[in-house]
């Protein structure tokens, strides 16, 4: 579904603002749908069509809309994600050349891991900063049964040569699935806390390709914070969310935190501060929006390389503007998007 942005009021602010007071500082990136696990809550077991390489934004395109993004719209932070970004060839290079934007932009990667280990000193090198890495069980059997591939060790040897590299701190997401892996919440949480990670439980969010999510079968924040604190002291660390999803405790007095990231049972809706693109060239001003607005037409639209790109900035900062106060999903007329999250980037 395409938007059809209206700008009247806004104004003349160079920044992504919408009508509600927010303004866009993150752009998450999508660089690919495609993905090497098949996540129980994600996809299918045979996975899904992908799209075609020529709906795809090339390198040369998706610089280019970074940069359009960072100079003229203000953006900060760039997040790569899929699909599976490691699975995007040129994603050093990608890395390296929007390092190289002034002002730089802080860069970071949501990633399953699976490859990392072996590249992480390139992708350092190439200016990478931050990275999440996805983590749901640390028993063979269940994250096989999760993921529907036996890479538990691709995954804990990342984690290892992320540290090793210097992304510090190392951020490890994890989603709980009743009857699953939600008994292990306190055993990951002793894992992050002995290696020195930074541990994020996140809700699982109705963004499944099969659209079989219900609010039933989801582990609450609530739920998990009592799991939690069967094993250790958990006590709100206020001070510290200041936009960010998750929400921090200390444990055990601290200084060591652990994040709950309740997108479903407590929204953030308020502070949100994000942007994304997909990775076929489509704006979406939030998560769960059935609504996008194409920027790879104008790419390819042909034209003075300066009216391009003026014409990516004005259309997202209307886009920005009509942005909804909310996802909405308490609503019940809420739909789920069409995309699935691998299609979207998370």
């Amino acid at each position: 579904m395409s938007a059809t942005p209206d700008a009247a009021g806004r104004g003349d602010s160079p920044h992504l603002i919408d009508r509600h007071g927010r303004r866009a500082r993150d752009l998450r990136v999508s660089l690919t749908d495609r993905c090497n696990l098949r996540c129980t809550y994600c996809m299918p077991a045979d996975g899904l069509d992908w799209q075609p390489a020529g709906e795809l934004l090339t390198d040369d395109e998706l610089v280019r809309v970074i940069t359009v993004a960072v100079q003229r719209l203000g953006i900060e932070e760039i997040r790569f994600t899929g699909g599976e970004p490691l699975l995007r060839k040129g994603l050093a290079g990608i890395l390296a050349r929007v390092g190289a934007l002034r002002p730089r932009p802080e860069l970071s990667l949501t990633t399953n891991g699976i490859g990392f280990a072996r590249r992480a000193d390139e992708f350092v090198a190439a200016g990478l900063d931050r990275i999440n890495i996805s983590l749901d069980s640390l028993d063979a059997d269940t994250f096989e049964r999760i993921t529907r591939r036996r890479r538990l060790p691709d995954v804990l040897a990342a984690l290892e040569a992320a540290a090793t590299a210097g992304l510090t701190p190392v951020k490890i997401n994890v989603v709980l699935l009743r009857g699953v892996n939600d008994h292990e919440a306190p055993d990951l949480l002793r894992f992050a806390l002995d290696h020195g990670y930074q541990l994020r439980f996140i809700e699982q969010m109705p963004l499944d390709a099969g659209h079989i999510w219900s609010r039933e079968r989801m582990v609450t924040a609530d739920e998990i914070q009592q799991r939690l604190s069967a094993r250790f002291d958990l006590t709100p660390d206020p001070g510290a969310r200041l936009g960010e999803p998750a929400e921090l405790f200390r444990v055990d007095g601290g200084p060591a935190t652990v994040g709950i990231i309740a997108s479903v049972t407590r929204p953030f809706c308020g502070d949100c501060d994000r942007t994304r693109l997909t990775a076929d060239g489509q704006i979406r001003t939030c998560l769960f929006s059935r609504a996008e607005t194409d920027l790879r037409a104008i790419l390819r639209g042909g034209g003075p390389a300066d009216r391009i790109d003026e014409d990516i900035a004005r259309l997202w900062r209307a886009t920005t503007w009509g942005k909804l106060p909310g996802h909405g999903i308490d609503d019940p007329s809420f739909l789920q998007p069409d995309r699935p999250m691998s299609a979207i980037g998370g």
